[in-house]
């Protein structure tokens, strides 16, 4: 059965598994029809064009 040679120091330990819970920011794209920014293959909530055609009506305040 495999058995460590020597424990693994908390600092070592601690340092491996740091990165694991790094969490990224969507990427941003800007909507072609009214510039607002959006994420990637999802329809505009701002103006609710999706692929150049319009989705989902959008109420203007």
């Amino acid at each position: 059965m495999a058995v460590p040679a020597r424990r693994v120091s908390k600092a070592r330990r601690d340092s491996r598994r740091s990165n694991v819970w790094k969490m990224s920011a969507p990427q941003l794209d800007k909507c072609p029809k009214c510039g607002e920014f959006k994420r990637a293959h999802r329809l505009c909530p701002a103006c609710g064009y999706y692929n150049g055609r319009q989705v989902v009506v959008v109420d203007e305040d």
